[in-house]
């Protein structure tokens, strides 16, 4: 396909780069971007945002070419994603928190006609040659919101870099909580339409309403370089509002953005939520809140629980996933206080154009309401031709069409013949007084085929169970073939970007244990 020059040097008419073109342009000197306690302005962000897009005209690039982009939770690289998102480009999500080598060997691997980088992520080792031997033009970003330039010697594209995409609006990685991220092409007709309902639902908003700042200000605490992450900080930028932006998650810095900022509505993942009950918040510290939201992993329902019970503050899950263009289904505040103890567990409902079923895993036989199967759904958002899409996980809708998630199939631990669910066992552990978090996974076994194994985190100041008192809690709450062969009790265990036990390396741990027994 013939390049058509200059194509990205505008922005794609769309609901998102309407709306970004049109905060951008109200008001300069008003603050956007809280970044470790340093406010920047609208016009910095949109300096940057122009400097950008006049480099990648420069390249003359054509419509659908694949833009890659290092994306970190700070200024810069912020711009660079609104910039790709909002123009005719395919954005592919490069995560810098990589280790060099394999950061690296993802970048040889990719083939890009551009890469897009704050100056410090291009200069470690081997970056710059992975492009150099790949073809890929560099645009650098030198300082916090100091506009872009091609990189010197990078300023053309090779011959042989794999340029577009056509339709598709990012290539999006996936969590990699089960093994090394994939990345899930998100069609832009979808992406549009689950932006457009998204904004549909905000009580401030009507349907074609004028862009506008609004008062407020968003914490961002999950990482853009997975789908809640990135959705949260277009709706907020596109909606006008303030983003306090945080490049990593910590009970304190997210502690200080609210008592900072008072949002009336702030989130975290559900490891972060535990987290935060861990710490023992003085209750005045959170004042400002009326909710707080959750997606991205299985939130054990005693953690709802104890935030009512303790805050008086509703938590209001979703669910969804990168292959689903965001959440599907949610919790809205009326709604939580009307049902939340009738439904505890429970996820929410479907939003409006998602229709959901359970099947029989075997059969694919329709299961009656209350009884567990594998979710499917449809909606034009996957833009699957309106097919239902079977996702990997076990679920259970009620009559009045709440959904619960009750864990991934795909991760089943098969026993002698007996199958385990991880999230089973790490619920009923979870539950144990002296336990914040439980991670279990599957360890080959000669005999049986495989095994459970489980690690556990511990509540501050409570007493160490031992292997024997965890062993005797599990055949209490467990089937025999449920319990853990062994445990592991660790102050955290190695997670991905978006905090999600990172299940390949949680099993190393265990295969470290025994060869350091050994």
């Amino acid at each position: 396909m013939a390049s058509r020059p200059a194509r990205l040097g505008k922005f794609l008419m769309s609901v998102f780069s309407d709306l970004l073109n049109g905060v951008l342009a109200i008001d300069r000197e008003a603050d956007v971007i809280d970044y470790q306690g340093k406010w920047y302005k609208w016009g910095e962000l949109g300096d940057t945002i122009e400097a950008i897009r006049a480099q990648l005209a420069k390249l003359e690039l054509g419509e659908g070419t694949r833009v890659g982009v290092m994306v970190r939770n700070r200024p810069s690289p912020f711009a660079a994603v609104l910039t790709a998102v909002a123009a005719d480009a395919c954005m592919v999500s490069i995560n810098p928190l990589y280790p060099d080598e394999r950061l690296v060997k993802d970048i040889e691997s990719l083939n890009l006609p551009v890469v897009i980088g704050e100056t410090a992520d291009l200069e470690r080792s081997g970056v710059l040659d992975a492009c150099k031997a790949t073809g890929t033009a560099v645009i650098e970003l030198p300082g916090i919101l100091q506009g872009a330039s091609l990189r010197a010697g990078f300023e053309t594209i090779g011959p042989n870099v794999e340029r577009e995409q056509p339709g598709v609006i990012i290539e999006m990685l996936t969590s990699g909580t089960t093994g090394v991220p994939k990345r899930i092409p998100l069609k832009r007709n979808a992406f549009e339409k689950s932006f457009a309902g998204a904004l549909s639902y905000e009580k401030d908003r009507t349907e074609g309403e004028a862009a506008k700042l609004r008062p407020g200000t968003t914490i961002l605490s999950n990482p853009m370089t997975h789908i809640g992450g990135l959705w949260g900080a277009l709706s907020c930028i596109a909606g006008g509002r303030k983003a306090c932006l945080m490049e990593k998650f910590s009970v304190e810095s997210w502690r200080d953005a609210i008592v900072r900022h008072k949002p009336k509505v702030a989130g975290a993942v559900p490891a972060g939520l535990r987290m935060i009950l861990d710490a023992n918040i003085p209750k005045e510290d959170l004042a400002s809140l009326v909710a707080l939201r959750t997606g991205a992993a299985p939130l054990d329902h005693s953690v709802t629980s104890e935030f009512m019970e303790r805050y008086g503050l509703p938590v209001l899950q979703n669910y969804g996933a990168t292959e689903f263009s965001g959440a599907v289904a949610g919790w809205g505040l009326k709604e939580f206080h009307t049902f939340w103890k009738e439904k505890l567990g429970s996820v929410g409902r479907f939003q409006p154009g998602v229709t959901g079923r359970v099947v029989n895993a075997e059969s694919g036989e329709d299961m009656p309401h209350g009884e567990e199967g594998v979710l499917e759904m449809k909606a034009a958002q996957f833009a699957n031709g309106g097919e239902w899409l079977r996702t990997t996980d076990r679920a259970i809708i009620d009559a009045d069409g709440f959904l619960f998630i009750k864990g991934r199939a795909d991760l089943a631990i098969i026993r002698g013949g007996f199958k385990v669910h991880p999230d089973d066992v790490n619920k009923i552990y979870e539950d144990h007084p002296a336990i914040r978090e439980a991670v279990t996974v599957g360890m080959p076994d000669r005999r049986l085929g495989a095994v459970p194994m489980t690690v556990l985190i511990l509540k501050t100041g409570a007493t160490t169970p031992t292997e024997a008192e965890l062993t005797a809690y599990g055949r209490e709450h467990l089937m025999p073939y449920q319990v853990p062969v062994r445990f592991l009790i660790v102050d955290d265990v190695p997670r991905t970007p978006s905090m999600k036990p990172a299940l390949p390396a949680v099993r190393e741990l265990f295969a470290t244990d025994a060869a350091d027994a050994a």
